[in-house]
């Protein structure tokens, strides 16, 4: 069987790590592997950024190896304070118990649980919520250097506006769920995003100081856009996993319409096409990219939501871009004939705004039916009698509305 790490490296899951011989050696004896990876509660969700570590999650699992979910029903008391500027909100015992019991649903569908290396979802609330403060200080803490820890890059973005003690914390517990994990279940590797590289360095660097033993780290890139930014932002927000935050339709419309730019990292790094057809679908430089990109659409909305949904969502598509609207995604809305499309715009999720929903107006970009909208007092009934229509919102949105 082929090395996990060459298959990883092959596909780009692998940002960064250390002690890379070793590990290389490690996940290819043949022996099962136990690694893991942590995922805040702070929603009742994951979402598209979590999406590159569980499919490195997978992979590590189709080569043999036991994965570990450990959610941080105890570090999320606390908030990760990685990639922010700001304190994250406190959440309640029972907003975090509600959202980790969907996060398990949510893993379900990626990961398998049978077998000798069936995955396992571990919730850190089992040893953190009743630590000692006292002994952790004498038992953890002292293998931790406060100078080092201030040259975090998790932390350098917070010291501005005042990082707090609580914050200051997280980089210990999350080392110590690390050391945890290898006495409980043997784990011998952590994986995670790349903004999350001190923290999971510390938990293998304390591993082998205290326990003198190997512990390994790698990290995956993060989803970015041809300008560097995080993708998975909507008009609504977050391209959530959970299709009552975000539905299957606009799931798939969303890597529908990804840069050309992006296409052949997104079916390698969210995807199990074999990296040959990807190589063969993605070699064009023009209209026959849509191709690639329709291809990509489906396959990630069938990993997430299952097949049925991603069929009917690409038949909706289809039917959008085609002007069927019989089989176009339908949106309810309240209103009436005298109701402004401004408010249609709003309430149909094409805009996050009134103000925005102005500009669109004002740029040309709206139509009813066949019909451009040019002024922002107009209202429905100045293109149709009907209670349902067809709202097309540049080249990309194309919904029936129902007026209700």
């Amino acid at each position: 069987m082929k090395n996990a790490l060459d298959i990883l490296r092959e596909r780009g899951y692998v940002g960064q790590t250390v002690y890379e011989e070793d590990l290389y050696k490690i996940l290819g004896s043949g022996e099962s592997v136990p690694f893991y990876v942590g995922f805040d509660p702070t929603a009742d969700s994951l979402h598209i950024g979590h999406y590159i570590p569980i499919m490195a999650m997978a992979h590590m699992q189709r080569c043999g190896h036991k994965p570990i979910a450990l959610v941080g029903g105890g570090t999320g008391m606390i908030g990760d304070p990685s990639g922010r500027t700001d304190l994250r909100s406190m959440l309640t015992k029972e907003q975090i118990a509600h959202n980790v019991d969907c996060i398990k649903k949510q893993m379900e569908r990626f990961l398998s649980f049978d077998g000798d290396n069936g995955a396992i979802i571990v919730n850190n609330a089992d040893w953190l919520l009743d630590l000692n403060y006292i002994e952790f200080l004498r038992d953890i803490g002292v293998y931790f250097s406060v100078n080092k820890m201030l040259t975090a890059e998790c932390f350098k973005m917070r010291m501005e506006k005042g990082l707090s003690f609580l914050e200051f914390n997280y980089m210990l517990m999350q080392a110590y769920d690390f050391l945890m994990l290898n006495e409980k279940y043997g784990v011998r590797l952590e994986m995670g995003g790349n903004d999350q590289w001190s923290n999971i360095l510390a938990g293998a660097d304390l591993i082998r100081r205290k326990k003198h033993i190997d512990a390994f780290a790698v990290t995956c890139p993060l989803l970015l856009n041809s300008e560097g930014k995080k993708m998975g932002k909507t008009a609504k927000g977050a391209l959530w996993l959970s299709a009552d935050r975000t539905t299957p339709y606009e799931f798939y419309q969303y890597f529908r319409n990804v840069e050309d730019v992006k296409v052949e990292e997104c079916l390698r790094l969210l995807t199990f096409l074999e990296l040959d057809e990807i190589a063969e679908l993605t070699k064009y430089n023009d209209e026959r990219m849509n191709v690639a990109k329709e291809r990509l659409a489906y396959e990630v909305t069938k990993l997430v939501h299952g097949e049925e949904e991603a069929e009917k969502a690409r038949s909706q598509a289809r039917a959008a871009f085609g002007g069927n609207a019989a089989d176009m995604p339908t949106v309810n809305v309240s209103g009436n004939a005298d109701t402004t499309v401004i408010d249609i715009l709003v309430g149909a999720g094409a805009a996050t705004s009134k103000g925005e929903a102005r500009r669109l107006i004002d740029g040309g970009g709206v139509r009813i039916g066949d019909d451009k909208v040019t002024s922002i007092a107009d209202t429905v009934g100045k293109f149709t009698s009907k209670s349902e229509f067809v709202l097309h919102k540049g080249k990309k949105f194309h919904v029936r509305i129902v007026l209700g």
